[in-house]
């Protein structure tokens, strides 16, 4: 084999999905697909206050909606490679929109719950779709960033209006949302235009100086990934639900709290800014390690006592890093990736995580043991993730070099 593995990178060349309309709908498709998880704290304690759901139907309903955009990602995992990408942007939305209508109607819990499961199955495809596109361009993790970048904005958005809207003032905006991107239907790529499972990778040569080789990916490593992603999701998804609820129970101020969650959202700016500069230099994985490990400790000190101080150190932390991790973790699945089989998945693995992690803090907390424990869940599962991923990049360093350091 000509040059040495460890000199090796991995070779990027631009397709269609690198267009800009393709990269704005795409861009624009992600933020509408993950408005619900966006704005789950606001949109719990709407169900709560609103509708009068306990805290326990309340992460029923949450992990209900958020499931649902599990089960449609792995929908759109195994037709996204076979069938018209705009025809099943269409069917989404179109399930998406019908769901959250049908909310407006029927307000009891046991009809919520299933409800709340096909827009979330909707939204999945609709959001899969999306993702897919967005890491088959030439630089995903460069895309995945501008999306979070531009996430930011949204969820400070939400957090900001919907507490000020209805119940069906919060369906209504979704369903305006999914309408208004169908406007803009062509410019969603019909269909893959390479493989997955094959990465080019640049070698050094003593007389052509570097070519260009490809090499097989084994299975293991996006399935691997996308088993971190579902358990870092659990953390992200018991907090995300239960962090305002967990506030008010501990007695703080539910307008500084609010005022909190608005502001923090913005420190996702910062986070994606940081994250593109430390990737550059360090590539995906070894940062990855450093974050999960911070963010087991931002959510499991939370475990110990809910201060106005504690609240806002875990709270602002948390989102800085969310930022990190979302970041390194689709970026490394997208670069093995570019038919949208195991991309379109990352909106599966962070539903099943989303669905897992409100259910075991909804059971924890009919326990009757307070808060204590969800956070001590949310620990544990980011520990989890890092166990996999350290084993994960130790092996790929001796296998896969380019990949285990890729940016």
């Amino acid at each position: 084999m000509p040059g040495n593995a460890a000199n090796t990178a991995l070779h990027h060349e631009r397709t269609l999905f690198d267009g800009w309309r393709s990269q704005t709908i795409s861009l624009y498709m992600t933020l509408v697909g993950y408005g619900v998880l966006a704005g789950i704290p606001v949109i719990s304690t709407a169900w709560a206050t609103q509708l009068g759901f306990t805290d326990v139907q309340t992460g029923r309903v949450a992990g209900a909606d958020l499931g649902g955009l599990s089960f449609g990602a792995v929908l759109a995992s195994l037709l996204v490679a076979r069938i018209n990408r705009r025809l099943l942007v269409v069917i989404a939305a179109a399930v998406a929109m019908g769901a959250n209508a049908m909310c407006m109607v029927f307000v009891d819990y046991e009809q919520v719950v299933w409800l709340r499961f096909l827009a979330g199955s909707g939204s999945g495809v609709y959001t899969a779709i999306a993702v897919a596109n967005l890491g088959a361009s030439s630089r995903p993790a460069r895309a995945y960033n501008i999306m979070l970048f531009c996430f930011a904005f949204t969820q400070a958005a939400e957090m900001y209006t919907l507490p000020r809207l209805s119940m069906d003032g919060i369906y209504g905006v979704f369903i305006a949302a999914y309408a208004f991107g169908l406007l803009f239907l062509r410019w969603v790529p019909a269909r893959p235009v390479e493989p997955g499972l094959d990465v080019e990778v640049e070698v050094p040569d003593p007389v052509a100086g570097v070519i260009v080789e490809h090499r097989h990916v084994p299975p293991m490593v996006p399935w691997l990934c996308l088993a971190a992603i579902a358990l870092t999701y659990v953390n992200i998804g018991a907090y995300w639900t239960y962090i305002e609820l967990a506030t008010a129970r501990a007695g703080l101020e539910a307008s500084w709290v609010s005022g909190v969650l608005v502001w923090v959202s913005l420190m996702s700016i910062l986070g994606c800014l940081v994250a593109t500069v430390i990737s550059n230099r360090f590539g995906l994985v070894r940062p990855l390690l450093v974050t999960l490990l911070v963010h087991a400790t931002v959510v499991g000190m939370l475990a110990f006592g809910i201060t106005n101080i504690t609240f806002f150190i875990s709270v602002y932390t948390f989102n800085f890093l969310w930022i990190f991790i979302d970041v390194y973790q689709m970026a490394t699945v997208a670069n093995v990736d570019h038919s949208g089989r195991f991309a379109s998945l990352l909106p599966a693995a962070q539903g099943l995580g989303q669905i897992i992690g409100p259910n075991l803090a909804a059971s924890a907390l009919a326990l009757g043991n307070g808060y204590d424990p969800v956070f001590l869940l949310c620990a544990a599962a980011s520990l989890a993730a890092f166990a996999i991923y350290a084993g994960l990049y130790l092996r790929l360093r001796h296998t896969l070099p380019a990949l285990a350091d890729a940016s």
